[in-house]
């Protein structure tokens, strides 16, 4: 579904991610586990041809994103959903409006016309009730399921969460991996979750991916990290 081959990225001598390699399957959910600063953010930034790497290949069913026109890049993206860390939500716009953004501002349809996707989309999350209320109004947990909303508006085949827990209370985060679970067994999406919560890439993923200081530190199924834990944490940490 998804792969990184040997990519390098540098802001002037200064190198952010190197001789990154990874892969995830389809209807699979990989964690990216690394600290601040690890490069982690990157990747997605790089899976979205936000960035383009110095080297290497960045494989979206088998198109190289590296290599592709804008315009083969725009339409490939409407394969991929983002949920940005903290949400990222309008707060001038409603819900029903952050969710159908992409719909009403560029492409050009009416509210009349978006909003039954809209609905289905709240109402996969559990948030029909909200769609005409403010982000301000709105709890953490909820706000991060209004991204999660939007971000499935296209009926992505990859969706992409950037630290989906952070700054939420332990139920409301609790709450969060499960939707994320819930999304792929039942919209059979493909996940790839940056975290630097050890025990939520645990709740999550099939696969795990460590990474310090742009390089992949170690990389294993949720059995092998079960295992090799200690050695895991270590190599995190270290």
């Amino acid at each position: 579904m998804l792969e990184l081959r040997n990519v390098h990225y540098a802001i002037g001598d200064q190198p952010i991610l190197t001789d990154v390699s990874l892969q995830v399957g389809e209807q699979e959910t990989l964690a990216i586990l690394g600290a601040s600063g690890s490069g982690k953010s990157t990747i997605l930034k790089v899976i979205l041809g936000l960035i383009r790497p110095d080297q290497g290949q960045v494989l979206l069913r088998d198109r190289d994103l590296t290599r592709v026109s804008y315009r083969e890049l725009v339409d490939l993206r409407k394969r991929v959903g983002i949920v940005f860390q903290e949400g990222a939500l309008f707060d001038s716009l409603t819900v029903g409006e952050n969710v159908g953004y992409y719909f009403l501002e560029h492409e050009g349809l009416s509210h009349a016309a978006v909003e039954p996707r809209v609905l289905a989309m709240l109402e996969t999350v559990g948030l029909r009730h909200t769609v005409d209320m403010m982000p301000e109004e709105l709890s953490g947990g909820m706000r991060r399921r209004v991204a999660i909303a939007r971000a499935l508006l296209y009926r992505p085949e990859l969706i992409l969460y950037d630290e989906p827990t952070t700054g939420l209370d332990p139920a409301a985060g609790e709450s969060i991996l499960e939707l994320i679970n819930r999304l792929k067994r039942e919209h059979r999406v493909t996940s790839v979750v940056v975290t630097h919560d050890l025990d939520d890439a645990a709740a999550v993923a099939e696969r795990l991916v460590v990474i310090r200081t742009g390089r992949v530190v170690w990389t294993g199924s949720r059995r092998q990290f079960a295992a090799q834990r200690n050695r895991v944490v270590a190599a995190f940490y270290r």
